[in-house]
């Protein structure tokens, strides 16, 4: 994944409306060096922060939850990210997009944490049906926003939130999603600490793992991750939902054994995502949202069938069969195979 990961990159540096080649760039084309830096290298360090930190965050929510559907998509985290960049424009007309990432960064972790109090206080918490709160939490909270827009004027200002897209990253404009970078290092520290919590409070009491803390800590890290994207990109569903999940298939649900694979995968997909939305329709462009909300969309679909039917098998490479994974707790209390 490495390899193909350094391919497509390159790739990706010389694919858009403007024709850039490396020999005019050798050459000391001036006018192409600009685009180059001011436009092409940003957003691709942009695009694969945003696969590995949007990946990361959804395999924490994951793990802490016990629950495989759980996201920033699914779990409010999104939607509020949202709000708190409106809360900042109507209070803070003239705003930086600093000042604009910290109402975003509250609003992410208020939501999230909000989502993870209520589940854990519904008592009948099958597989499909905390996704499901969550995703009429996140909506109740994307009607408020909506509603806020519209009263004060602000839905133009707003929906460049609302899409994801990488049309506008340029230099200058992109430099918070690097927030991602410590984040993710501060998650595969703590991974040990997410899977010992994933498997209950008793068990966590147990070994010692201050249960609260360490929860609160990983939902925080994965709703900072998801805000400083959702401020300098926008609105991106499925990928911590989707790319976590492949993972799981084949490398099991130990989020250390996990956490670069998922990383390495997440940037791929998004990657390879957005290289599909520029030639599609070249010269003109799709938001990745588009893009990713297709092949999501439908990826959900056959993951959730294959959840129901199958549990928690994982897909062994090198082996004519399916093999199970070892043995975790569930929401009920049980064990999966």
């Amino acid at each position: 994944m490495i390899i193909l990961l350094i391919i497509l990159s390159v790739v990706s540096l010389f694919v858009g409306v403007i024709d850039i080649t490396p020999g005019e760039l050798i050459n000391g084309n001036v006018e192409l060096w600009e685009i180059f830096i001011i436009s092409r290298l940003p957003r691709l360090l942009a695009i694969l922060c945003t696969g590995v930190g949007m990946s990361v965050a959804g395999l924490i929510m994951q793990q802490l939850c016990s629950n495989k559907f759980v996201s920033p998509t699914t779990g409010a985290t999104i939607s509020s990210a949202q709000f708190g960049i409106l809360l900042a424009l109507l209070f803070m007309p003239a705003s930086t997009l600093w000042s604009r990432a910290i109402f975003s960064f509250a609003a992410a972790i208020a939501g999230t944490w909000v989502f993870v109090w209520f589940i854990q206080k519904i008592q009948f918490k099958d597989v499909v049906m905390v996704p499901l709160v969550g995703i009429m939490f996140g909506n109740v909270i994307g009607g408020i926003t909506n509603y806020l827009a519209y009263k004060y004027e602000m839905t133009q200002a707003l929906s460049s939130w609302l899409v994801g897209h990488f049309s506008l990253v340029i230099k200058g404009r992109y430099e918070i999603v690097w927030l991602t970078v410590p984040l993710v290092i501060l998650a595969f520290i703590f991974a040990n600490h997410f899977n010992i919590v994933g498997l209950g409070k008793d068990f966590s009491k147990n070994l010692g793992v201050p249960y609260n803390l360490v929860l609160f800590m990983g939902l925080t890290v994965a709703a900072m991750i998801t805000a400083s994207i959702v401020v300098v990109v926008g609105s991106i569903s499925y990928i911590g939902l989707i790319v976590p999940n492949v993972v799981a298939m084949f490398k099991g649900d130990k989020i250390r054994g996990t956490l670069v694979d998922t990383a390495l995968f997440g940037a791929i997909f998004v990657l390879v995502c957005d290289m599909i939305g520029r030639v599609v329709i070249f010269p003109y462009e799709l938001p990745i949202e588009l893009i990713i909300g297709i092949l999501g969309s439908l990826i959900f679909v056959g993951l959730l069938f294959y959840r129901l039917k199958n549990g928690r098998k994982a897909i062994r490479l090198g082996s004519a069969g399916v093999s199970s994974c070892q043995a975790v707790p569930n929401l009920k209390g049980g064990n999966e195979a």
